[in-house]
């Protein structure tokens, strides 16, 4: 999956661009919770339909998100690129099982809690070490400054930038 999700972004992205980690997520209810919702007839389609499946890469530069098809975790269209600046994650807490974080989406009042399998903890490592400020009893930081709308993000003097003006990923 991994392999597929880079190989997809390496066809729009900048010369240069270096794919640091890529780790496959989810959102809705702890999934911990899952066991206690299979013992409830169809409150586990509920609760699969809340869910929304992402691909969330690190680059040198920037982090894109990607949808995931529900049943095979295929990569699907980009929904988010942000520059690295703007610092997009943070709350990381690394399980023995299940890991978290939490991701603000360009438009959005509030951040959106991840979670991951151990499988992808060799790249929850690399986000870790890439962003030590993201992870959970760090330094707070500016995390989570508004990002004010989809496809729109801080530059380097703070400014708001447009796509139009300058995109991470052209093509999108």
């Amino acid at each position: 999956m991994r392999k597929k999700v880079i190989e997809n972004l390496s066809q729009v992205a900048p010369p240069g661009e270096q794919f640091i980690a890529c780790v496959h997520a989810e959102t809705g209810p702890s999934p911990w919770l899952n066991i206690l919702f299979e013992e409830v007839p169809f409150l586990v389609l509920i609760v699969q339909a809340m869910r929304k499946y992402y691909f969330i890469t690190l680059t040198n530069s920037t982090i894109v998100v990607n949808r995931a098809t529900r049943l095979a975790n295929r990569p699907k269209e980009v929904v988010a690129a942000i520059p690295l600046a703007a610092s997009p994650i943070a709350g990381i807490k690394k399980g023995r099982i299940w890991s978290r974080m939490y991701f603000q989406f360009p438009g959005e009042p509030k951040p959106t809690r991840m979670n991951f399998h151990r499988i992808w903890n060799a790249d929850i490592d690399r986000f870790m070490a890439a962003m030590p400020h993201a992870v959970e009893g760090a330094q707070p930081t500016a995390a989570f400054a508004p990002i004010p709308q989809q496809g729109a993000y801080p530059g380097p003097n703070g400014q708001v930038q447009h796509p139009q003006q300058q995109t991470p990923f052209p093509g999108q």
